[in-house]
């Protein structure tokens, strides 16, 4: 599947993502969340950072998926969310198309 990478300015905490796009003349709307997750509040001690991104995973929001986890830096791990919902209509689309 092709990509367009789209910048998003640095925030801290959670950022919603509203995309309305039309390809070959469909519209199609898709909803993602950046979150920045630090390592500081991580609640146990962990021996390396993936226990803690699998925490962060199996208990997140069962309305949204994994889309992306970005290059983590000594504080935090921006991760990228996209809704199910909006994630199923596309690949139904991508399937019929």
């Amino acid at each position: 599947m092709p990509h367009i990478a789209i910048p998003v300015p640095p925030g801290k905490g959670k950022q919603e993502i509203e995309i309305e796009m039309t390809i070959n003349g469909e519209k199609q709307q898709l909803k993602y969340r950046v979150e920045l997750f630090y390592w500081s509040d991580c609640e146990l001690p962990r021996v390396n950072r993936v226990e803690c991104i699998r925490d962060i995973l199996n208990e997140y929001d069962k309305e949204w998926m994994l889309y992306f986890i970005g290059e983590p830096n000594d504080d935090f791990v921006p991760i990228t969310f996209v809704r199910k919902e909006d994630w199923a209509k596309k690949r139904k689309m991508l399937i019929n198309g």
